[in-house]
C-alpha cells in the first residue's frame, strides 16, 4: 500500500507546470486528485493516518509536514522539542500538499485557498488503541506552498483535583458555589489551556446537574453528557463566530457557556454581558499573568468604553489561571501555575484601574487559593521536580524568583 501511494503521490506530482504559484497550485493539485478513484483517495488519507500512529507511538504533541520551513521533512514536538524524523519518507512541498489537501473537505478547501488558511477538527480510528483519535489541525500558506500542523487531543481528561489547586480556587470555578461569573484559563500557545478547560467541564459533568454550552473552533474533546447535558458547537461549521454562539447560547437554557478563546473585542464584550446576566462562563486568553489577562481585557476595547469594561470586569471575574508547562527533570513537562482568586481588595483595584497592585495581592493571598507564578516554580524546584534552570526561565517576575530561592 505504502509504495503504491507514494507512486501516485510522485507522478501526479511530477509535471505541475511550474508557472503556478500558492493557492492556484494548491487548487490545481487538487484538481488532480479529484481524477483518482475512490480507492486510490482513500489510500491518501490511510497513508497520512501511518504518520499518526506513529505520533501516538512515540506520544508526539504535534506533527509538522509540507511548506518550505520544513526542508522537505516531517517533524513530530515530542515533551517540548520539536524535530525532524529522520525515519519518516522525505516528501516535496507538493507532494506533503497532496496529503493535506486528501484531509480537507470541499469547503475548508476554499478557505484554505481564500484566506490562506483554515482550522479544522480531524479524527481517525487508530487499530492499535481500538479508539478513535482528534486532533486539532491548521492548515495554512507559508511563501506560497501548503504548510499542516496538527496537535493531538488526549483522549483522556486530567482530574481537576490532580491539577492540585487549592479549595479556595476550585469553590470559585464551581457553578454549585458560585452560579454566575467569569474564570479565565490563560497562557500561552501550547501552555495546556484546553486541557484544563477540559478538566473543568469534566469536573462539572460528574458533580453537577447543569446545561453546559462549549463553543470552540475547532471542537477538540468531545464530551459525554453525564450529570450534565454538553453541547458543542464548532465556530465555521454550526455557527458562524464566538460572539454569535455567546449571544445564540441564551436562547439555549445554558447553567454553563464555555468560549473556546475571547480573541476580539466583540466576543470579550458578549463574555461579559452573559456572565452579568446569571450565567458562569468559562474563557481562554493567550496571556502568561493574572494581572496581564486583565490589561488584556479592558485594552482590547475602545478607550471609551474601558471604563465601564473596567467596572463590569471587576463585577464578574471570579478567578484567572496563567499556566505553563515546564520541562521536568524526568524529560516530560510538568504545570506550573499562578493563580488569582478575585476578592474585594482585587475588585477595587480593577475599578481604579491599579492592576500593578494584583501581583501583590495574589502573593499573599495564599489562605484564598491564590498562587503567583514564581511561588509555584520555587515548589516545583523545591521538590525537585524542575531544574532551577528551568525555574527561572519559565518564570514571569526572574528577579522575584531568585529572591524566593535565595531566602530558603
Amino acid at each position: 500500500m505504502e509504495n503504491q501511494v507514494i507512486n501516485i503521490i510522485k507522478n501526479l506530482t511530477a509535471n505541475i507546470p511550474s508557472t503556478l504559484y500558492g493557492p492556484e497550485r494548491f487548487l490545481y493539485i487538487v484538481k488532480l486528485c479529484e481524477n483518482l478513484e475512490l480507492k486510490e483517495k482513500a489510500g491518501l488519507v490511510e497513508y497520512f493516518n501511518e504518520f499518526l500512529d506513529e505520533m501516538i507511538k512515540r506520544g508526539a504533541s504535534d506533527i509538522e509536514m509540507g511548506g518550505h520551513g520544513t526542508k522537505h521533512r516531517i517533524w513530530l514536538r515530542i515533551y517540548g522539542k520539536k524535530e525532524p524524523v529522520s525515519d519518516f519518507p522525505a516528501m516535496t512541498e507538493d507532494e506533503s500538499a497532496m496529503l493535506i489537501g486528501s484531509l480537507l473537505t470541499v469547503s475548508q478547501i476554499e478557505e484554505l485557498s481564500r484566506y490562506r488558511n483554515v482550522d479544522f477538527s480531524y479524527s481517525y480510528y487508530n487499530k492499535k488503541l481500538g479508539k478513535r483519535i482528534r486532533f486539532r489541525a491548521d492548515a495554512y500558506f507559508e511563501m506560497d506552498t501548503v504548510a499542516l500542523n496538527m496537535r493531538s487531543i488526549s483522549a483522556e481528561i486530567r482530574s481537576l483535583e490532580s491539577l492540585e489547586f487549592h479549595k479556595g480556587a476550585l469553590r470559585m470555578m464551581s457553578h454549585k458555589h458560585y452560579k454566575f461569573g467569569l474564570s479565565l484559563v490563560t497562557g500561552i500557545t501550547g501552555s495546556g489551556k484546553s486541557s484544563t478547560l477540559d478538566s473543568i467541564i469534566d469536573y462539572h459533568n460528574n458533580n453537577d446537574n447543569a446545561h453546559i454550552i462549549i463553543i470552540a473552533s475547532p471542537i477538540e474533546y468531545v464530551h459525554r453528557s453525564a450529570k450534565c447535558i454538553i453541547r458543542h458547537r464548532e465556530v465555521s461549521k454550526d455557527v458562524k463566530t464566538f460572539k454569535e454562539g455567546v449571544i445564540q447560547a441564551l436562547r439555549q437554557d445554558p447553567d454553563i457557556i464555555v468560549i473556546g478563546e475571547m480573541r476580539d473585542p466583540d466576543t470579550i464584550m458578549a463574555a461579559l454581558e452573559v456572565s452579568d446576566t446569571g450565567h458562569k462562563v468559562f474563557s481562554t486568553l493567550h496571556t502568561s499573568s493574572a494581572s496581564e489577562s486583565i490589561a488584556r481585557i479592558i485594552a482590547e476595547v475602545n478607550p471609551v468604553e474601558q471604563e465601564r469594561v473596567r467596572n463590569r470586569l471587576a463585577d464578574v471575574l471570579l478567578s484567572v489561571v496563567s499556566q505553563k508547562l515546564v520541562p521536568s527533570l524526568d524529560g516530560r513537562r510538568v504545570l506550573a501555575k499562578e493563580v488569582l482568586v478575585v476578592n474585594s481588595s482585587v475588585k477595587a483595584a480593577i475599578k481604579n484601574n491599579n492592576i500593578s497592585e494584583v501581583y501583590g495581592m495574589i502573593n499573599m493571598g495564599a489562605q484564598s487559593g491564590m498562587i503567583t507564578l514564581e511561588q509555584d516554580l520555587l515548589r516545583l524546584y523545591r521538590q525537585k521536580i524542575i531544574s532551577k534552570e528551568n525555574a527561572v526561565a519559565y518564570a514571569n517576575n526572574k528577579k522575584r524568583l531568585v529572591q524566593l530561592m535565595n531566602s530558603i
